[in-house]
């Protein structure tokens, strides 16, 4: 292992970002051309993306927009023609879409209970008007590319029953109609990799997200309430991709997740989360000073817990690199956190965009390429018994040359962001951090794991 200290370390820079980059009209048609490809390689002569407020990123990333308390539809054409099936109160915003709507169908059932429905057109026929006819291959993409190995998972469906009942009624033949969300999802999936534009894009949520993160565990002290603290994760009216986490001391009371009166006690274990649409962090440790505070039976917490936790998110940092199979890395991690040891279940990082969890390539088994442009939560959560939680979630963007040399052409400002928390990483906390990976935000590796103590970070001592 690592020589990991718990030391004075320079807290790193806020970001402060002034505001989001939008995505180009260039970018929105690479978009709709990735998945047009993917389109053509499945065979289908549609796609039917569904949306709604909590499952509607693979229908924002080419409308733009997700459609909050209302249910849609974007139905595309191979030949690239786009239809939009909109409820009542998305129906004005057909022409705010990204991707040009060649055509529009209200369909009242979308919406919220007891509006108005049409009464002149059946939604079996508007489906039709749509664009939807018997015989065609269709694929439906929800937001879940199912993996299992005891379904079958491309007629397995995310999305209302109600809406896949008719589309099976129109084209008449199941075995036609699939589940496609691995078009935007999943190996070679549109959306796993970003360009120069994208990563610019999400990079103003991730910043957000971490500067946020910063300042409540600034905020930690003794008598601090948990919505001073939740009050710090939330910020200028953003929607956030995860519920906000700011909890001291037990948590789920009364199965209640969100933060409230209670305040920070010495010793408490203290859970800090927040994330927005491109990024997000979490942090936990617990209220003490220093080793003298810790419980009586955790006394062996740095050494038994957290110092092994942080020696495997340096290795993380140190070994990912564009072109890696996804189990090279997860074998790493495994080889430095032993599950066995460490009780970590799910996957050792994944990627995110609109979504906190897009997917993951870094599985036990996967042949799955890292690929430059993916942007990468690291999210390792080991869990000992009898031991509080450690964590250090932030985002990352692997890079490779070509990316590297666009986002200095395009983003000089956010490359000079990128390389300042490079030199952070490398020189404050002594990861020899690997060339593909450009930080999204600050906040990445910087991990206090007594959060009474705001000047003793971890980091790798040479």
């Amino acid at each position: 292992m690592r020589n990991i200290e718990l030391t004075t370390v320079k807290q790193p820079a806020i970001d402060h970002l002034e505001g989001p980059v939008f995505l180009t009209d260039e970018t929105i048609e690479e978009r709709k051309q990735k998945v047009l490809a993917n389109m053509a390689k499945a065979g289908l002569d549609k796609l039917v993306v569904y949306g709604d407020v909590e499952h509607g990123s693979n229908f924002e990333y080419l409308v733009g927009y997700f459609t909050r308390f209302e249910e849609a539809l974007l139905i595309l054409d191979k030949n690239g023609e786009v239809t939009l099936v909109l409820g009542n109160e998305n129906l004005n915003k057909a022409g705010k879409s990204r991707v040009k709507a060649d055509k529009t169908v209200h369909v009242s059932l979308f919406s919220l209970p007891n509006q108005p429905n049409r009464k002149d057109v059946c939604f079996h026929d508007l489906l039709v008007e749509a664009g939807l006819a018997k015989g065609q291959r269709v694929g439906i993409a929800g937001w879940k590319n199912f993996t299992s190995p005891l379904q079958d998972n491309k007629h397995t469906f995310d999305v209302p029953y109600y809406i896949v009942k008719e589309i099976l009624n129109i084209v008449g033949d199941e075995s036609l109609v699939t589940n496609e969300c691995a078009i935007f999802i999943g190996e070679n999936g549109a959306r796993c990799t970003n360009n120069a534009n994208e990563v610019a894009h999400y990079e103003f949520a991730a910043s957000l997200s971490s500067d946020a993160i910063i300042d409540a565990m600034n905020a930690v002290e003794i008598g601090t309430s948990e919505f001073t603290l939740g009050d710090k994760l939330v910020r200028f009216g953003q929607h956030t991709s995860i519920v906000t986490i700011a909890t001291s001391g037990p948590r789920f009371i009364k199965a209640n997740m969100f933060p409230t009166n209670n305040t920070v006690k010495l010793g408490d274990p203290i859970a800090l989360t927040n994330g927005y649409r491109g990024g997000s962090n979490s942090r936990s440790g617990l209220a003490i000073h220093d080793e003298s505070e810790l419980p009586e039976n955790q006394k062996d917490m740095l050494d038994k817990v957290a110092k092994p936790y942080f020696n495997a998110y340096v290795a993380w940092l140190e070994n990912i690199r564009c072109g890696m199979e996804g189990q090279q890395l997860f074998n790493i991690i495994e080889e430095e956190l032993p599950r066995a040891t460490y009780g970590w279940t799910l996957c050792p990082g994944h990627l995110t965009a609109e979504e906190e969890w897009v997917s993951s390539p870094i599985y036990e088994g996967s042949t799955e390429k890292l690929a430059s442009g993916m942007l990468l939560q690291i999210d390792i959560i080991p869990s000992v018994s009898g031991y509080n939680g450690v964590n250090a979630e932030s985002t990352v963007v692997l890079a490779d040359e070509t990316l590297r040399n666009d986002i200095r052409e395009q983003y000089p400002d956010m490359y000079a962001r990128m390389m300042a928390r490079r030199e952070y990483l490398i020189n404050e906390l002594g990861i020899n951090l690997s060339e593909d990976v450009m930080p999204m935000c600050a906040a990445v590796a910087y991990l206090r794991p007594f959060l009474l103590s705001h000047d003793k970070a971890f980091k790798v001592v040479k």
